[in-house]
């Protein structure tokens, strides 16, 4: 028998976040639909075995029964090394991807035709992104709580409070990037007592920031001379700038790094697409979040959300549902066919990209979605 869907225990380093939540299950079961899940695949988030099996759940011992008898396998994160040997022509994997830095992976899905969904790629006809949101939202609040902590002087920071105190001045958070996680941090810092200013190519954004915020928030258009100005008076720099499908930009030279004060913090909201500081050139994790560089605090957690599981986990599997709900009732041609926001996040197909952005930053081709299934349903 295959399952419709089938959950795994998230494999890369530092993650505890959980794709479908028991309460999710019992969604999908109510709906007509099954669910395969890993013993101890939610453990991490909260969840236990029980919890999966009183939804409805089958719960099995081994990541291979999961794999091997799953139509669809959703995950959190993409796919590690290990879990390779379980690709196969049939597989449809639904997970954030970002295969624009994962050429490996990305070869891999090819070579096995595997057909993978992006969850940070579905976009509505509006341009919102349903499933990267609730993660954005949660790694721009968490950025600055894990900035303020590193800021204290046994962390190796320089020993700033954000709010400061009577008779002495708050600390200054500066956010490169007015988005979700932008947007999230600047509420985040300003409730914390901080002295914020973010920055944004967008002066619509920088709009709605003001027409809140008036003049809590300082804005600032983003270019380069601004950000020389004014990054070296940061005691924590929060950098947030990203297109789900491209390398990320490097907004903040090393010239510039070395000018920040010392002891000061460094969050790079994107690394997972690469980062966008220059001189962040590894991933950090949470239980060695930083590196110092040039006096500077760096922290480079591809999956900051994964300090709160348990939220994390549920904001993503609510969101999730309808789409899975859509593939499992109509199957993935018709529902990406009927479905645009699908549509959009559809990455490698039948051994093709379908993503125009990933084939670009992989130098490789790139072919339409609609050509490999059919145009949508009138």
């Amino acid at each position: 028998m295959r399952y419709n869907f089938g959950v795994v225990k998230e494999l890369k380093e530092g993650e505890t976040r959980v794709a479908i939540t028991p309460d999710v299950v019992a969604m999908l079961q109510a709906d007509g639909l099954n669910v395969l899940v890993e013993s101890g695949a939610g453990v991490t988030s909260g969840f236990s075995d029980e919890d999966y099996i009183n939804n409805g759940a089958t719960v099995v011992k081994s990541a291979s029964e999961v794999w091997n008898n799953s139509k669809i396998i959703v995950k959190v994160k993409e796919p590690q090394e290990e879990e390779f040997q379980y690709f196969r022509p049939d597989l449809i994997i639904f997970s954030y991807l970002h295969l624009a830095i994962e050429e490996k992976l990305t070869n891999e899905l090819l070579a096995k035709k595997v057909t993978t969904i992006a969850s940070e790629s579905v976009k509505t006809a509006d341009g919102q992104l349903p499933l990267l949101t609730p993660m954005s939202e949660i790694a721009g609040r968490l950025a600055v709580q894990i900035g303020a902590r590193l800021l204290e002087s046994h962390k190796g920071g320089s020993g700033v409070l954000l709010s400061g105190v009577p008779g002495v001045q708050p600390g200054k958070v500066i956010i490169i990037g007015a988005g979700v996680a932008g947007f999230n941090a600047a509420q985040i810092a300003i409730g914390m007592g901080a002295d914020v200013s973010i920055f944004d190519v967008n002066p619509k954004k920088l709009v709605q920031i003001d027409g809140i915020y008036g003049t809590s928030i300082k804005t600032h258009y983003c270019n380069p001379a601004r950000i020389a100005q004014e990054v070296p008076k940061a005691d924590i720099l929060i950098t947030c700038v990203l297109n789900p499908s491209h390398v990320a930009e490097k907004i903040v030279p090393e010239d510039v790094v070395k000018t920040m004060k010392k002891g000061s913090v460094i969050v790079d909201v994107a690394i997972d697409q690469g980062g966008n500081v220059e001189t962040i050139d590894k991933c950090t994790t949470h239980n060695e979040p930083t590196y110092e560089k040039h006096g500077v605090l760096h922290c480079a957690i591809p999956n900051i959300p994964s300090a709160v599981p348990k939220t994390a986990s549920y904001a993503y599997s609510y969101a999730m549902y309808p789409y899975l709900k859509a593939l499992g009732e109509k199957g993935i041609i018709e529902a990406v066919k009927e479905n645009q926001d699908l549509s959009n996040g559809v990455t490698t197909f039948n051994g093709v990209i379908t993503n125009a952005d990933v084939a670009h930053s992989l130098n490789q081709e790139y072919t339409q979605i609609e050509l490999l299934v059919g145009f949508k349903l009138k």
